[in-house]
């Protein structure tokens, strides 16, 4: 039997509308099954803390068990890996943090690229650092110790994290913004460098501030600066460094990332049940707990925000010459 053509145009339409229509109710019905978040540090961190708050409250909203599985390695890069290849649907999420903006321009070969490779959920926290000087350092002021750093140049050791790390890279902007130079000196982990600044061994610390506030309020160190926009409530005398050095901003931050071609369906979703969380007077005062502060938003809103410190990060990169551990 031949078929008029209009009758053959609609039924290839209707065919070729399958898989939309396909992939639209698999997006409605999201999650069917358990749901990964991959969180690229080891278990009892504030990174693993915040990912099972996340998770625990999708699973309460959403009827299927978020379960976190921590993948930890090569500065995150295992774990964002593992997402960035896993299939878009909905099925394996990534704790984004802000390592994975630096990784992106610190390591020249990766297996994946981070923004090509990944859509952006949802934005969670982010969490202030706070830059701390011993107490003989003769400045009271970022001013006077950007003028006391010109006076002694590479006399001044300045702890960090690590190569790359968050801390060490917000070391690096003030440098770069500043033009002084600093010994860098490589801890494994802010609490093991902390014990060296208090002694004067080393001279400064971009820390992280959770990790800071006993020291400072003890008066074992002296605090110069808050590294966000703006000053921070619970350092309210502490000035923001932007009020002497304009633009400049460093701050730890995490967000749900998924792989590149999950549905928009499931990404909205995701991110409206996300954002209920961040509303929650109790995620609010966990997280605040934690020394994090609500950062919410759109997806598009924080793949703005990941393009935008990823470029930051690589030009501090280049101007440092830093290399990966």
């Amino acid at each position: 039997m031949k078929l008029p053509r209009r009758k053959l145009l609609h039924l290839a339409a209707g065919a070729a509308a399958l898989p939309a229509l396909s992939r639209l109710a698999r997006a409605d019905d999201y999650p069917s099954r358990p749901v990964r978040l991959i969180v690229t540090v080891p278990a009892g961190g504030s990174p693993d803390i915040i990912g099972r708050l996340i998770a625990q409250w999708l699973s309460e909203r959403l009827g299927q068990p978020f379960v976190v599985e921590n993948r930890p390695g090569a500065s995150a890069n295992i774990g964002t890996e593992v997402v960035a290849k896993s299939p878009p649907d909905g099925g394996t999420l990534l704790l984004a943090m802000s390592a994975n903006a630096i990784n992106a321009s610190l390591y020249r070969h990766l297996n994946y690229n981070f923004i090509r490779d990944t859509v952006p959920v949802a934005s969670i926290a982010r969490i202030p650092l706070v830059m701390d000087v011993n107490l003989s350092v003769p400045a009271t002021t970022v001013p006077q110790f950007i003028a006391y750093a010109k006076a002694n140049p590479g006399k001044i050791n300045l702890a960090s994290a690590g190569n790359g790390t968050p801390l060490y890279v917000a070391g690096a902007l003030f440098k770069m913004m500043t033009g002084i130079t600093m010994v860098d000196v490589s801890y494994q982990g802010e609490s093991a460098a902390m014990p060296d600044l208090i002694g004067g061994r080393v001279q400064a610390l971009f820390g992280v501030m959770p990790a800071s506030l006993g020291y400072i309020r003890s008066g074992k160190v002296r605090a110069l600066a808050v590294t966000t926009a703006t000053r921070q409530d619970v350092l309210p005398d502490v000035p923001a460094m932007a009020e002497f050095l304009p633009g400049y901003e460093a701050s730890g931050w995490y967000g749900v990332v998924a792989p590149k071609g999950t549905p928009p369906q499931v990404v909205e979703q995701l991110n409206m049940q996300i954002n209920a969380g961040l509303a929650d007077p109790t995620m609010k005062a966990r997280l605040a707990a934690l020394g994090c502060g609500v950062f919410a938003g759109s997806p598009a809103d924080f793949g703005k925000f990941i393009d935008d410190e990823t470029a930051k990060w690589a030009k501090v990169v280049q101007f440092a010459n830093i290399k990966a551990d």
